[in-house]
Parts: C-alpha cells; structure tokens; sequence
C-alpha cells in the first residue's frame, strides 16, 4: 500500500512516473528533501546512484591496527568534542569503540563535524594510523550508519548514496531497497541491443540492480559501466547533431586539392612529417575541399608541429587564389612565427605579411594595402589583425594560435573578416582525446600526440631545499658555458599569509648574490605588456642571463639557448603547467634541464615524481586531471553540454570513445532517430535532455 492510501486518496498502481511522496516511507517532508537531491518521482529514485562503496569485508578490528597502517574500522562514538590549538586550529576528536578496543579518531580544522555526528553513532572510517599521544586514526573519509551496525553485517559492500540536510544515505539506501524489486521490473530497454554489444556493457535492469545490491566491487562496477556508457552516448548524440546542423548551416569556400605549393612545400622540409601531422593534414583538407566551412580544433603537445600543419592549410587556400592569416597572442610570437615560416616558405618564393601594432607608420600601409588587394598572401599578426583598419580583399582561412589567450569576441572578428573562411584553431594544451571531444563539441579535434623525432628530452629533477646552493652553482656554471636560464616562481609579492618565496624578492636576492656577475632581468604580468615584450627580446638575442619570472612565460617564445627551467615551489603548479614551463627548454642542441626546488609534502612528492618522470603532455594531462579534478576544463565550456551524474569522461576513457563511435555512426544512419530500432532511445532522449527537443525535435 502506498502512503497515499492513509489519506483516503485511492492511487493507481506505482509506476516510474509515480511521485516519489507517494511511495510507501516517503511522504511529504522526506519528498521535499527528495526534490533537493533531484528525486521527483519513482523512476528518479531507480536512478539515485551511490556515489561510492565501502566493502566492509576489509573491515580491521581496532585492536589490530598499528601506526602506519591504512584501515578501515567501524565502532560506535563513546565521547566526541572539539579541541583548541594554540595555533587557532580546531580539531574535531572522537572516540571509537568495537569489540576489541577503541581508538582516538581526528578530524583537524573540522569542528563543524560536531554537529553531525552524535555519541552512540556507528562510524565507518577509513584512513591512517598515526601516532600521536597514542594510536590515532586520521581519516580520508567516513560514513555515518546511525545507530547500528547492520549494513556492514556479513562482509557486505555498503552502497553510499548522495544525501541532504534531514536525509542519510541510510534511510536513502531504505528506501530504495524497498521498491528496488518492484521497480526494476517497471523498467524497459531503451537502448538497441547492437549499441550493448558494442559497448560490452550490461542491459538496463540488470545494470540497475548490480549498482543498488553488489554482492562484490567488481559487481557495482559493471553495473555502473552501463549507466556511464549511455550518458556519455547520449552526450554525444547531441553534441554531433547539435554538429551536423551548425554544420549544415555553416556554407564555406569549397577549396580544391590543387596540391601545387602543398606538395613543394612537403618536398622541401628539411625533416618528415610524423604519422600524427600527416593524418591532421588530411583530416584539415577534407574539411577544406567540402562546401562546409570548417571549424576545426589542433591540437598538440610543446613541439608537436602544429605550426607546420597550420601552413599546409595556408597553402591550400594561397593556391586556390585566396589570402590565409595567423594570429598569435603577443607580437613576440608573431615575429617568431613570421621568422619561422618565412625560412621555411623561402624555397617558394612566398614572403609572409607582418601586421602588428609596433610597425611604422609606412609599414603599416604598406601591409595594409597588400591585404586589401585581395592578393594570394599569408599575413602573421597579432590582435592588430582584427583592428577595425584592417581589411582582408579575399581571405580564406585562418588560424588562430594559442586559441585561449583569444576571447571569443576576437575570434569571430578575425573570421568576420572574409566570406565564411576556413577557421583553425590551434592549442598547445594537451587534452585527452575524449574529453577533447566532450568539451570541444562544437569542433572537430585534431590531435597531435608525436613529437618530431630529433628533439633531446629535458632532464628534469626535484630537489630538496637544502641542495638550493648547488642547483644555483650548477646555474651559473651553464651560464659561464654561455647558456641562459628561467627561474620561475608562484607569486610576484611576498605575502604575509604564506612563507613563498616571490618573483620580486628573490630577483633582488640572485641579481645581487648567486647572480651578481651575471645579467639578471624580471618578468611578470603586472609589467606593461611593451616593456615585456622588450625583456624577452632581450633574453631571446642572448643580452639576458637569468630570467626571474612567473608563469607570464608559459605561453613564451623560443629561446633555444635556453638551459635551465629552475621552478621554485613546484607543488603550488599544477603538472600541466610545469609542463608548459618546461617547454621553454630543451628547444636548442643542448642538453638541457628543468629543476623542481623546493621541500614538498609526501603527497606533492608522490604527485610531482608523475611529472619528473614523464614527458608526455597527454599523460601529464590525465594524471593532472586525476589529481586535480576537471573542474578546470568543465568550467564555462561545459555550458550547455548535459551533466555528468554516473560517467566520468576521462576515467571512462574507453568508453568515451566507444560511445562518440557508436553515436557518430547511428547518427549517420539515422539522423533524426526515426528508425523504430531508436524509437525508445529518442523519447529517453526526449524525456532526459532539453536540448533533445530542438536538436531531434522529440515530444
């Protein structure tokens, strides 16, 4: 009988559309709380998802744990309090209690857990024994069960559900064990039976009960796989029609593979092309051959030849008699990508365009007029080719580096500057493929995951504080031998809240002790942006030794007399960011290094030896991600794109891109989802997304 019943109300029978107040436990305060965790009817309930699972098979009685070790316990709360330090930081301590002993538990600067947690409670805790004053357990985390013991009975996998204010998990986990049997058998396939046996993943119901009732770990992850599956097909479904249509909409210039300055400039490198160039090559000029404007992502790893993939595109619009430019953030990276492709253009008589804000006023109209002539030509700048003034006579790609350090507004403007032109978008941040594709929907991806062969690794190191004079002797001694080096730190100022050491401090320290011999400069983004484009001349025609800096130089030039990336503090950047810093070395003939300095924490040491060991930007990239979480890259990206409840896009790596295929290809067999085979996955669609509506036009 449901709740309804006690009021008289005669319901139906429970359906997954059923209210959640009417289910049998629920009524009407606990339904309010329902609503803030989402739950609004039966079927939202079936697909309330624990968030974890504790396996209280590898429960440790508390006699038997000893200092070092990492355990598991549970007991009951026989007193609790919150104590002072003298430092201001208030400890929330409990002690625990099993049929074997008890023990201190400590929850340093979270005095708050005194409110939520009572004497007589039953706690499940994980974390490590330490020794202080005695055993004591710090935890990593921790359920509360209330006031017994019964869901850890018979070595048991605890289902730990998302709770609110005025709801455990508990009586959330109650309240789906007693409608799981009945609700499982309301529920109906909706995916086609070719999408489970490509994905290898589990049908609905089956999938359902596994998450709710694991008998083991491995069971409530198999039965996760499918919930993540579907919600990163669904993601993709979307994404590529909302893709298709824009696509569709999106008219362009349909270039023709004339393969004339293409196939000189191939022949006249001085080096091959890698595999991963060469398949970003073709994938660039069938979007340019077709009559749809492209709209395209490349991107790279530091060194991965984006710029050279960038040209083959420039020259296939040149060939067809239409003008290409390329944007870079600051004119120091224009001249230096004008310098670049000038030499490597040279063999084919074509002379990039310069157009930056520090030309003379003749240069300026010269170029300027050469632009509007209309004639085939390639013109390199920085946002000075966006400038009102600025007029294109027949532009027809573009490509735009370092695409973040753009706004969107800037980007439009450059592809506003001719008839619908081909638009390149090039990052040097290295991103997971898949999550490439979930952030990046409204592009296609490239990605270039090989270096060109030839380039020495950087060796790099973390060093303790107490090695700080010989990492600085071993500085100078290449600076001696004619080398330069960057010496990189997290702040500008000195604060009284932290101990860091700051880029404007220790710049007056090394220029007048280690470095006192040597031509020391100071870098950082509080410096006007003229003045530092002049600093990085400097050190990039070798009249700077030692650079003191911040990250304003992650995004920087190439200085291939460069050595040395010294990074003090390394564990206040995250690994992706040092390696963007170590990308400022290692561009020249010479051995060179990047030094980590500093004393770290076990954790940041553990977190830091990912990066000391390896030089992959994607795998520094998924290992950063792992650490750090995605909030990152999910930020104002992700707006629009539907939430992740069950799938993680870069844990489920796999299935990410089982599920980007399987979409692509029925969507390229049935656009609209109108085949009876997807006939439920639509109304699912429908029901689940928004979005759907106007993308499929479901009902």
């Amino acid at each position: 009988m449901s709740a309804g019943a006690a009021t008289g109300a005669r319901p139906g029978p429970i359906t997954l559309s059923t209210p959640a107040k009417l289910l049998k436990g629920v009524g009407p305060v606990r339904a309010e709380a329902l609503k803030r965790l989402g739950v609004f009817t039966a079927g939202d309930l079936l697909f309330h998802i624990p968030h974890r699972y504790e396996d209280a098979s590898t429960i440790s009685p508390i006699s038997s744990i000893e200092t070092g070790m990492d355990a598991t316990i549970v007991g009951r709360v026989i007193s609790k309090g919150v104590i002072p330090t003298r430092k201001g930081l208030r400890i929330f301590q409990a002690v625990v209690k099993d049929e074997t002993g008890m023990i201190e538990v400590s929850w340093p600067g979270q005095p708050f857990l005194d409110r939520s947690i009572s004497k007589g409670d039953v706690l499940l805790i994980t974390g490590t024994v330490r020794f202080f004053h005695g055993r004591q357990l710090q935890p990593r985390e921790y359920v509360n069960l209330g006031d017994d013991e019964e869901g850890t009975d018979s070595g048991r996998v605890l289902a730990v559900y998302p709770a609110t204010e005025g709801l455990s998990f508990k009586v959330i986990r109650g309240l789906i064990d007693a409608h799981l049997d009945g609700l499982i058998a309301l529920v109906e396939e909706y995916l086609p039976p070719d999408l489970l046996r490509v994905a290898a993943v589990l049908p609905l119901a089956e999938s359902l009960r596994l998450v709710h009732r694991p008998q083991s770990l491995a069971e409530a992850a198999r039965g996760r796989e499918r919930l993540a599956f579907e919600e990163l097909l669904f993601v993709h479904l979307l994404r590529r029609r909302a893709h298709i249509l824009a696509r569709e909409k999106r008219e362009g210039i349909a270039f023709e593979n004339r393969r004339d300055l293409t196939s000189k400039l191939k022949a006249s490198l001085p080096f091959p092309l890698t595999g991963a160039q060469t398949r970003a090559v073709r994938e660039i000029v069938m979007d340019m051959v077709s009559p749809h404007r492209m709209h395209r992502l490349l991107q790279g790893d530091v060194g991965s030849g984006k710029t050279i993939v960038a040209l083959f595109a420039a020259l296939l619009a040149i060939e067809n008699g239409y003008q290409s430019a390329l944007m870079a953030p600051t004119e120091l990276l224009a001249e230096q990508h004008a310098s670049t492709v000038r030499r490597l253009l040279e063999p084919l008589g074509i002379t990039p365009v310069l157009v930056t804000g520090s030309l003379t006023g003749k240069e300026r109209r010269e170029a300027d007029a050469r632009l509007r002539s209309g004639e085939p030509l390639l013109a390199i700048g920085t946002h000075a080719l966006v400038q009102q003034r600025t007029a294109f006579g027949r532009l027809g790609f573009v490509a735009v580096d370092e695409q973040h350090r753009f706004g969107v507004e800037q980007r439009k403007a450059l592809g506003a500057k001719g008839d619908r032109p081909d638009v390149l978008l090039l990052s040097a941040t290295p991103i997971p493929r898949s999550l490439a594709l979930t952030l990046y929907g409204d592009l296609d991806v490239s990605v270039l995951d090989e270096r060109p062969p030839g380039r020495l690794p950087v060796t790099t190191a973390l060093r303790p504080e107490s090695a700080r004079e010989r990492v600085l002797q071993f500085i100078d001694r290449e600076v001696e031998h004619g080398r330069q080096a960057y010496v990189v730190y997290p702040v500008i100022d000195e604060s009284e809240k932290t101990d860091m050491k700051a880029a404007t401090t220790m710049y007056s320290a090394l220029a007048a002790g280690p470095f006192a011999r040597r031509r020391v400069a100071l870098l950082h983004g509080r410096i006007a942006s003229e003045e530092r484009d002049t600093i990085m001349r400097q050190f990039r025609d070798g009249e700077i030794d030692v650079l003191v800096a911040t990250t304003v130089i992650e995004v920087g030039i190439d200085v291939a007399n460069a050595t040395v990336m010294l990074v003090e503090h390394p564990e206040r950047f995250g690994l992706s960011q040092l390696h963007q810093l170590r990308g400022r070395v290692g561009r020249g003939a010479d051995a060179s290094y990047c030094i980590l300095l500093g004393d770290v924490s076990p954790e940041a040491a553990e977190r830091l030896s990912v990066f000391v060991g390896n030089d992959d930007g994607f795998e520094i990239a998924r290992a950063d991600l792992r650490l750090r979480g995605m909030g990152d890259l999910f930020g104002e990206r992700q707006s629009g794109i539907a939430t992740f409840r069950v799938a993680d896009p870069l844990r489920d790596e796999r299935l990410s891109d089982v599920a980007h295929e399987a979409a692509t290809s029925v969507l390229e067999k049935d656009p609209e989802l109108e085949q009876p085979e997807h006939a439920a996955m639509r109304r699912v669609l429908g029901e689940r997304y928004e979005r759907s509506l106007e993308l499929f036009r479901v009902g």
